[in-house]
């Protein structure tokens, strides 16, 4: 089945990639494992230099941003009454993952209040994190359902002003927009290697400052004569098998993203602003007027939202409509039931903003 012309679902999957990342992948598959080697360090080196850290050595290469998210959060030295402090615009496999600590660890949650324009409130963190108790504040960079980027910076002075860590699910972030872990102030950070960075499937990542004391006593298998001692960072026997073909794919799209610089995404966000400007004048665009990804999600009256789909298939485009894995954004949007999602990505033109407001119109 051809794909449609206009593909508009980037926050879920990037496509295309870039020329040579299907080539790559491909050519790992049909390598000797031995050489996987190469692949995995070219990709580990390309995502340290990403997020501005010099070296790989608190770089897990995980098989998706839901794994490295469970990875960290279960890892963590957790007590009984210990708080996690997230925004109310975060996906599900960050909130499941902190429900499985509310049930399993005796952890509490809470989550930080939303208005648009106001993705969380500054001031309700300051007060929670005043308590003492809040041992990580775990946020999304930017929410898959509005495109709408937190203050993270922000949110992380406050909390290592209290002596809490910084959790930062960046799915939506890397590679989309310049993020350096340490201007930013985080300890933690888990990314998504099929979206922003425009790789493929099958390959995320966890990194971890040094300052980030993980529970495991015997994380690192690798030990005895002439090997290093164990340590409490979690390894790769705890994350199982790297897909050296995502590595693969992976290095050569974030070396063609290097290439262009910031250009890979800046036309996609200029025209999902454009887009956006649009769309609220035929319809409710959800989210406030503050910095943006280029994803966006609207209500049109006129569309129901078990037709959304079907209707620009019919116009050669591909959108999503549903609940986007983020029924706590959902609720604080105050449509649970979901929204139209469209999410531009470097491939998109001028010609596609054009053809959805079309398909928009002809409703």
């Amino acid at each position: 089945m051809a794909e449609p012309p206009i593909y508009a679902n980037n926050a879920g999957t990037s496509w295309p990639k870039p020329p040579g990342v299907v080539e790559a992948a491909a050519a790992a598959l049909d390598a000797p494992p031995a050489e996987g080697l190469a692949a995995f360090e070219a990709a580990a080196a390309a995502v340290c230099a990403l997020i501005g850290v010099p070296t790989s050595e608190r770089l897990l290469l995980t098989p998706s941003c839901t794994g490295a998210l469970g990875l960290a959060l279960g890892d963590l030295p957790w007590q009984p009454g210990d708080l996690v402090l997230t925004s109310a615009l975060e996906h599900h496999a960050l909130a499941r993952a902190v429900e499985k600590l509310e049930r399993e660890r005796g952890v509490e949650h809470r989550a930080l209040a939303y208005r648009p324009g106001a993705t969380i409130d500054l001031e309700q963190a300051r007060r929670v994190l005043a308590t003492g108790r809040v041992r990580l504040v775990a946020v999304t960079h930017a929410s898959n359902v509005t495109g709408e980027l937190l203050p993270i910076a922000e949110l992380a002075a406050l909390a290592r002003s209290h002596g809490a860590l910084v959790l930062l699910d960046a799915a939506q972030t890397l590679g989309v927009i310049d993020l350096d872990v340490q201007e930013l102030g985080v300890d933690l950070l888990c990314f998504a290697g099929h979206k922003g960075p425009l790789g493929p499937h099958g390959i995320g990542g966890l990194w971890a400052a040094p300052n980030v004391a993980f529970e495991s006593p015997w994380a690192v298998c690798e030990v005895g004569e002439g090997r290093g001692a164990c340590s409490p960072f979690p390894g790769y026997c705890d994350v199982g098998s790297v897909n050296l073909a995502a590595a693969a794919g992976l290095a050569v799209a974030l070396d063609w993203r290097r290439e262009h610089g910031g250009a890979a995404w800046a036309r996609a966000l200029e025209l999902a602003r454009e887009l956006r400007e649009a769309l609220a004048r035929r319809g409710h665009v959800y989210g406030g007027d503050g910095p943006h990804t280029a994803t966006l999600s609207v209500r049109l009256d006129a569309l129901p939202l078990a037709r959304a789909e079907p209707h620009f298939a019919g116009a050669g485009i591909a959108v999503r409509a549903g609940q986007h894995c983020a029924p706590l954004a959902l609720e604080a949007l105050g449509t649970p039931e979901g929204t139209l999602r469209i999410s531009l990505g470097p491939f998109n033109r001028d010609e596609d903003v054009a053809a959805i407001v079309d398909a928009v119109d002809r409703l």
